[in-house]
């Protein structure tokens, strides 16, 4: 698995978990079929600058840090403005291809905002497959791309 891939995973699961610990993490990747070491982990919490934030129950957890939790909608057009190399529309269909290692993350703050045009977003290093409810939506979402700023 990529790094790109592994990061927007632990992402996820720090996300929706209370990941007190890094030896956690691994066992939630392991989980989930991602077979990592405690040493990638380590390199992947310093370089995505993960903090500890207090918890409910008292300890602390794993948590992206405040600046970058920028609001989704902002995320998405700066990664529509900044790495958006070509947007192309069949049918239902919108196929977004990007600068390399961007297009996972992009493609999941596309399911994440849940636009009701939207069907689903697949995205691997470069390339993002966004399948929308109708044509027409195809079209209506189009427009919601190409406008964001």
């Amino acid at each position: 698995m990529k790094k790109v891939d592994r990061q927007v995973k632990i992402r996820e699961i720090i996300e929706d978990n209370n990941v007190e610990r890094q030896e956690d993490l691994v066992q939630l990747l392991l989980d989930a079929g991602i077979h990592v070491t405690q040493a990638t982990i380590s390199r992947d919490i310093k370089e995505m600058q993960l903090v500890k934030v207090p918890n409910s129950d008292g300890g602390y957890r794993y948590s992206m840090p405040t600046r970058r939790q920028e609001n989704r909608e902002q995320q998405l057009a700066n990664a529509i403005n900044n790495d958006l190399q070509s947007l192309k529309r069949s049918d239902r269909f919108l196929s977004l291809s990007m600068r390399p290692g961007h297009a996972p993350m992009a493609a999941v703050l596309i399911k994440r905002l849940n636009f009701p045009e939207v069907f689903t977003a697949i995205g691997d290093d470069t390339s993002i497959l966004v399948v929308c409810q109708s044509s027409e939506d195809a079209i209506k979402f189009e427009q919601i791309l190409t406008n964001l700023n």
